[in-house]
C-alpha cells in the first residue's frame, strides 16, 4: 500500500460507497418520442435528459467517454437559501459528497483537449477549487475568472454596515490535458487610445497628424483632444473603422537593420516583411495600425481590449425572460455562455451541462451550431428547457444572443428519460430483472453494464455491441447451447473476440473456444454496482452498500 501522504480535502462522507462511481448503476436512456423535437433533423445528436444527473452522467458512458469538448455547470451554490426550483440549503460535507462523483464522471466524459468550467461563489468556491485539483489534477488548473454578477442595490445594501456586499461569482476553469486551444476573447474599448495619433497617407506615401485629418473632416474642433471624442460617436466611429489600416501608433520592436536604416532616413516610410507579413518603418519605429485592435464582438466591429480573468461587462440583471421562460435569481445570461463557447469550442463540438436549469447552455449551443447534452432533474426540464428549445427551433426566440448570431430557427433535439433500475427484488426478496426490460432494452442495458457500445450489426445477429478493438458482445434470453457457440465460432474473423451474456447456458459451452467468454445474466452484473437507487441527493448515509446474495452457478 502506498502510505505516502498527499494534499487533499477531507470531509465526513467522502468515502461513502453509495457515491463511488463504480457502484453507480449505468442506466439506459429511453427517448420520449412525444417530447423530442426532431422534425428538422431526424439524425440529431442533441440531447435533453430528465433525471438525476449522477445517474445520467453514468448512463452517458461508454458512448460519450472522452468526446465532450466543453463542460459548463452552474451547480447549487449551497448558500443556505431556498430557491423556487431547487433546495440550495445543503449541509457542507453533503454538498462536497454530491459534487465529487459528478466531477469524476465529468472528467471521464471530457475530451483530451477539453475544458470544464464551474461557476460558483465564495460559499463553496475555495473548497471546490481544492476538490477539482484532486479530480482534474492541480497542474490542469487554468484560471479562476471573476464575473460581476450583481449590483449593490435594494435589499442587498441593508446590511452594508456589517458586511461587504457580494458582487461577483467565480468560474473555475480546468483543462483535461496539454492539447487545449483557446480563442482569445475581446471587449470593446470605452475610450480612444491616445497613442494612435498618426495617419498614413498611402497615396502620397507620407505621415500626417491624425487630429489634422479629423479637423479636415469636421469630426473634431481645434480645442478638442481626440480622446475627448466619444469613441462610439457615429461620425468618428465610421471614420476610424473605414481607415483602420491607415491610423497607426509607433512601436520600437523591429529588426535592428531596418531600425538603423529608418533612423538614417527620417520621415521616409520604409516597407519590409517579417513572419506577420508586410510591415512599415518610420522615424526608427514600426508602424502599428489600428486594424490590429479591431475585433468583431457580438457581430460588430469595435476597438478592443483583450479579455483576461475579470469579466465585468456582462449584464446579469436583465436575463429573467431570456428564452421565453422565467427563472428568477438563477438564470445565467446567454452572452456569458456565448463567450465561453466562442473561447473553447468550434461548430459541431459537443457541449455538456449537467445542471441545465432553465436551459441556457443548450439554447446557446443550439444557436451556435454546437452539439449538446443537457441534464436537468426537476420538472422544469419540461416546463423550461423543452419550452425554451422549442422556441429556439421555431425561431420565435429572438432574445439573448439571437440577433448577434443571426438566429432564424432550425435544428432539433431528442428528449430522454432515465430507465428504471435493471434489477429489482421480487416478493421473496430475490433479485430479478425488471419486467420493463424487453429484449431490446435488455440488450442496451447489458451493453452498458459490460462497458460495450450498443451497436447492433445489420448482418450478424450475434453482434449487439462493440468494445475496444474487435471485441463484441451478444446478449440472449434463450438457452445458449454448445451448437450455437460452435456456429458463431465459424463466423468469427481473425482477431475478433466475443462476450456472450445468456440467461442460461449448456454446461461446457464456455470451454469450447478461448475467443468466447460467457457471462451469465443477471449474475454477471449483480455485483457490478448497486441497484434500485432512484437518485443520489439527500440525505447521505454512512452505510456500506447492501450486499446481494447471488447464485454463482455458471457465473464468471
Amino acid at each position: 500500500m502506498d502510505n505516502k501522504q498527499r494534499l487533499e480535502l477531507t470531509w465526513i462522507g467522502k468515502n461513502n460507497l453509495d457515491y463511488d462511481i463504480s457502484n453507480i448503476e449505468p442506466r439506459i436512456l429511453e427517448e420520449n418520442l412525444k417530447l423530442s423535437n426532431c422534425e428538422n433533423d431526424p439524425n440529431t445528436e442533441n440531447m435533453i435528459i430528465h433525471g438525476d444527473n449522477l445517474l445520467a452522467l453514468k448512463a452517458l458512458l461508454p458512448e460519450y467517454e472522452g468526446k465532450i469538448k466543453c463542460i459548463y455547470i452552474d451547480p447549487p451554490y449551497n448558500t443556505g437559501n431556498a430557491f423556487e426550483h431547487y433546495d440550495d440549503c445543503v449541509e457542507h460535507s453533503t454538498w462536497l459528497s454530491l459534487m465529487k462523483p459528478r466531477l469524476e464522471l465529468l472528467k471521464k466524459l471530457l475530451s483530451r483537449d477539453g475544458v470544464i468550467l464551474v461557476q460558483i461563489d465564495d460559499k463553496e468556491g475555495h473548497y471546490l477549487k481544492v476538490l477539482m485539483d484532486e479530480v482534474f489534477d492541480r497542474n490542469n488548473f487554468l484560471v479562476s475568472i471573476a464575473v460581476r454578477s450583481s449590483t449593490p442595490s435594494g435589499l442587498k445594501t441593508a446590511h452594508k454596515a456589517k458586511t461587504i456586499i457580494k458582487q461577483k461569482d467565480f468560474i473555475l476553469v480546468y483543462k483535461n490535458g496539454p492539447d487545449i486551444k483557446i480563442s482569445p476573447a475581446y471587449i470593446p474599448k470605452e475610450s480612444w487610445d491616445d497613442h494612435y495619433n498618426y495617419f498614413f497617407d498611402k497615396e502620397n506615401n507620407k505621415v500626417l497628424n491624425l487630429k489634422d485629418v479629423l479637423l479636415e473632416h469636421g469630426i473634431v474642433d481645434k480645442k478638442q483632444k481626440i480622446s475627448d471624442i466619444n469613441i462610439f460617436d457615429k461620425d468618428f466611429r465610421d471614420f476610424y473603422l473605414k481607415n483602420k489600416d491607415r491610423i497607426f501608433r509607433t512601436a520600437p520592436e523591429m529588426p535592428i537593420d531596418i531600425k538603423n536604416q529608418s533612423k538614417q532616413n527620417l520621415s521616409t516610410i520604409i516597407e519590409y516583411g517579417d513572419e506577420d507579413g508586410k510591415q512599415y518603418a518610420w522615424n526608427g519605429n514600426r508602424m502599428t495600425f489600428l486594424n490590429k485592435t479591431i475585433k468583431i464582438i457580438d457581430g460588430e466591429e469595435y476597438m478592443s481590449n483583450l479579455l483576461c480573468d475579470f469579466w465585468g461587462d456582462i449584464d446579469f440583471q436583465n436575463t429573467q425572460n431570456e428564452g421565453g421562460v422565467k427563472f428568477p435569481a438563477s438564470k445565467k445570461p446567454e452572452k456569458l455562455i456565448l463567450r465561453i463557447l466562442n473561447m473553447f469550442t468550434e461548430e459541431n463540438d459537443f457541449v455538456l451541462d449537467s445542471f441545465l436549469g432553465s436551459g441556457t447552455t443548450a439554447a446557446v449551443a443550439h444557436k451556435m451550431k454546437r452539439r449538446y447534452i443537457g441534464v436537468e432533474m426537476g420538472d422544469h426540464a419540461y416546463s423550461h428547457c423543452k419550452v425554451r428549445l422549442d422556441n429556439v427551433i421555431d425561431g420565435s426566440d429572438q432574445g439573448g444572443i439571437s440577433r448577434s448570431v443571426e438566429w432564424k430557427g432550425g435544428g432539433a433535439y431528442r428528449f430522454y428519460e432515465l430507465a428504471p433500475s435493471f434489477i429489482i427484488k421480487d416478493e421473496f426478496s430475490n433479485p430479478i430483472i425488471d419486467e420493463y426490460y424487453d429484449d431490446v432494452k435488455l440488450i442496451k442495458a447489458m451493453c452498458k453494464f459490460m462497458n460495450f457500445t450498443y451497436q447492433p450489426s445489420k448482418t450478424e445477429y450475434w453482434k449487439h455491441g462493440i468494445g475496444q478493438g474487435k471485441n463484441y458482445i451478444y446478449i440472449t434470453t434463450q438457452l445458449l447451447t454448445s451448437g450455437i457457440v460452435q456456429q458463431i465460432i465459424g463466423h468469427l474473423k481473425e482477431g475478433e473476440t466475443l462476450t456472450i451474456c445468456p440467461k442460461k447456458f449448456e454446461p461446457g459451452a464456455d470451454k469450447i473456444d478461448n475467443r468466447i467468454i460467457i457471462k451469465k445474466i443477471p449474475q454477471s452484473v449483480l455485483k457490478s454496482c448497486q441497484f434500485g437507487k432512484k437518485d443520489y441527493l439527500l440525505p447521505i448515509k454512512e452505510l456500506s452498500m447492501e450486499e446481494i446474495d447471488t447464485d454463482e452457478e455458471n457465473d464468471e
